[in-house]
């Protein structure tokens, strides 16, 4: 058997938010009961500091003290992969070195963006990241943020570390993941919402999805289907699923329609975002609750109206003033 053949991280993750307060700051309690939602909701793993979790604009420290309060609250329950991308390696390693002191189940490393390094940098990046610490890492392929594809030789070549052993994918390639899938050890976690039952019928171990804030049982459900050959009722699933996928993933960007489903479902007391995010708004939350309650995903009053006003009148708290920049 392939020593990646069993799923690294779980089936079933989310690529969770950051919950902020009325004035913008993390919220590490609030942090602590939506990652107690999530895994009480079959989750298996948890993705904490991914482009959902606003990792660019929050702080390291913040960063250490919600992962900290996240790992705390899940316990054994589910694995908890931190995010520790970067365009400066340097900031990479040291998150990935807090990652692991701060209890983390594995590491996420997207590929260095903006400067567009070429193939043998994003390569070096990778196994010195897999080098900074003992926990496994999950590569993360997401071209249209980072401006850069992973080559098939660059994710070969990344695979013969003994820490690299999956690849969230992202790409939309399905021929390069399948191929990936043959010709290496590494697994393949679908990072794409409208995409993931086609990753799971390629070969996908699990998922690692924003719309699970408020879908885990469902994906769970979709993932079981592939597993038992039940194409026709993971089709069912999928199906079901699309009005929503639509509503969270392409009205606008995808951690704030992530916060506002949780907003409106009780389990967040605001939906602030940083900028240069922006609060969803009350058209969107409207629009988003009729597609929830047709999902089945809102009970008769959870629904009813937008919740409370949290920011300021642009409807968005500003960041904190000690930004670490360019995470993913």
């Amino acid at each position: 058997m392939s020593p990646h053949a069993r799923p690294p991280f779980g089936r079933v993750l989310t690529a969770m938010v950051t919950p902020f307060d009325a004035d913008g700051a993390v919220d590490t309690a609030a942090a602590a009961r939506i990652a107690t939602h999530l895994v009480d909701n079959d989750h298996d793993g948890l993705v904490i500091f991914g482009t959902t979790g606003e990792s660019p604009t929050v702080s390291a420290p913040e960063q250490e003290a919600v992962l900290r309060a996240v790992v705390e609250a899940v316990g054994t329950r589910a694995s908890v992969v931190a995010g520790v991308g970067s365009y400066d390696t340097s900031h990479a390693l040291s998150l990935a070195r807090t990652a692991e002191a701060s209890g983390a189940d594995g590491l996420l490393a997207v590929t260095p963006y903006y400067s567009k390094p070429p193939q043998e940098g994003i390569l070096a990046q990778f196994k010195a990241i897999a080098d900074a610490s003992g926990l496994p890492v999950m590569l993360y392929d997401i071209p249209g943020r980072t401006g850069t594809k992973l080559a098939a030789d660059t994710l070969a070549r990344a695979a013969e570390h003994p820490r690299i052993v999956a690849v969230k994918e992202a790409s939309g390639d399905l021929f390069a993941g399948s191929w990936l899938l043959r010709s290496t050890d590494l697994v393949l976690y679908s990072g794409d919402d409208a995409l993931n039952l086609a990753w799971l019928a390629v070969g996908a171990v699990g998922v690692v999805s924003v719309v699970g804030h408020v879908a885990g049982p469902q994906y769970a459900a979709m993932v079981a289907a592939v597993d038992s050959g039940d194409l026709q009722r993971a089709r069912e699933v999928d199906r079901a699923l699309l009005p929503v996928v639509d509503a969270i993933m392409n009205r606008t960007q995808g951690a704030i329609m992530a916060k506002a489903a949780l907003e409106l479902q009780g389990h967040l007391d605001n939906r602030v975002v940083r900028l240069p995010l922006v609060q969803a708004s009350d058209a969107q939350v409207e629009e988003l609750r009729r597609d929830l309650t047709a999902a089945g995903m809102l009970g008769a009053t959870d629904g009813a109206a937008p919740g409370p006003r949290a920011a300021d009148a642009d409807h968005t708290a500003r960041p904190s003033q000690s930004l670490q920049k360019g995470t993913v």
